[in-house]
């Protein structure tokens, strides 16, 4: 198996649990987002802890673990040496106070069960309440149990986006570029890129006429914006599944788009152009196109998996609304 074949199978496994594939998983989804949401509310009644805060960050752990089981309701996991506290080395629920630990009963079993969701839960909103409830409380927060940065947005972003669409179940999906006009795609992840040292292409290339409409295809909020030495005008939009989507060589930006803007679906971002491979400004050193490309981060690290196969998807999504 070459390279590109090899690495776009791998990615793809990775992202399958992000995107429901049929009407069955989609109604076990339903379900599933039914029982968070519950779960979410009723912490956030007795903590006071916003429950977008609490949802965004088990969105976010639930995007990191390989091992998390299709019907598992909660994905938040703390660390033993939080839970029970530093020191507490036979790891014992009864000595969780004496050494100062965060695990708490959220279940009402008298018992602080780091394995049992709803325990989870209310530990994480605890100590999220240690430092208050405004956003940059929040952030704070984030920054001291994570101590990353990206981690960081991430979650901020996706609690922006649950707290504007008050709900969790967002999983519709649009494809980038506007279905009525005329353009073209095939499967371009992997191959070879001179321009700036040899590199591979991280995305799939959708050619359009100058102007053609550039869709976003998911919820999520503006990351970056403005130009780059490749990429020329593009933009940047992270999603609740810990997925970066990238938009390149734009003719230029909706009037409306701006950093930390939130999007939905089929909000319009820009328009196909031919931007990049220079200076700000450099144009027409290629057909017009747009470069979509996908990131997944994983907490430590993140990559380019294959987008080709979800833009398949998206296409037939968009087609069939019309």
């Amino acid at each position: 198996m070459n390279f590109r074949g090899y690495f776009s199978i791998l990615f793809i496994v990775t992202i399958l649990c992000s995107y429901p594939l049929s009407a069955n998983a989609e109604e076990k989804e339903e379900n599933i987002y039914d029982k968070r949401m519950a779960l979410y509310k009723k912490t956030e009644a007795i903590t006071e802890v916003p429950w977008y805060y609490i949802a965004a960050v088990d969105q976010y752990e639930r995007q990191i673990y390989k091992d998390i089981e299709e019907d598992q309701v909660i994905s938040i996991r703390i660390p033993p040496e939080i839970w029970y506290g530093a020191g507490n080395t036979s790891m014992d629920i009864n000595s969780i106070g004496i050494f100062n630990g965060k695990g708490k009963d959220g279940n009402g079993d008298h018992r602080a069960d780091p394995n049992n969701g709803e325990d989870a839960l209310y530990t994480m909103a605890s100590i999220i309440k240690e430092y208050g409830h405004s956003e940059e409380d929040f952030k704070i927060a984030l920054w001291n149990y994570y101590k990353r940065d990206l981690t960081v947005q991430t979650i901020k972003n996706t609690a922006l986006v649950f707290k504007k669409f008050n709900h969790i179940n967002l999983t519709d999906r649009d494809f980038p570029v506007a279905i009525n006009y005329n353009y073209s795609y095939r499967n371009t992840w992997g191959d070879r890129r001179g321009f700036g040292g040899n590199r591979i292409h991280e995305g799939t290339d959708i050619f359009a006429g100058y102007g053609t409409p550039v869709h976003s295809t998911t919820y999520g909020v503006v990351e970056l914006k403005g130009w780059n030495l490749y990429g020329g005008w593009r933009i940047g939009i992270r999603d609740i599944f810990n997925i970066y989507h990238y938009y390149a060589h734009l003719s230029g930006y909706e009037d409306n788009i701006k950093v930390g803007q939130i999007v939905k679906p089929g909000d319009v971002l820009g328009s196909v152009g031919s931007t990049g491979y220079g200076p700000p400004g450099t144009s027409g050193k290629f057909p017009p196109h747009l470069h979509y490309g996908m990131y997944k981060d994983n907490g430590y690290s993140e990559w380019s998996f294959d987008p080709y196969p979800y833009l398949r998807k998206w296409e037939r999504m968009a087609k069939n609304k019309n």
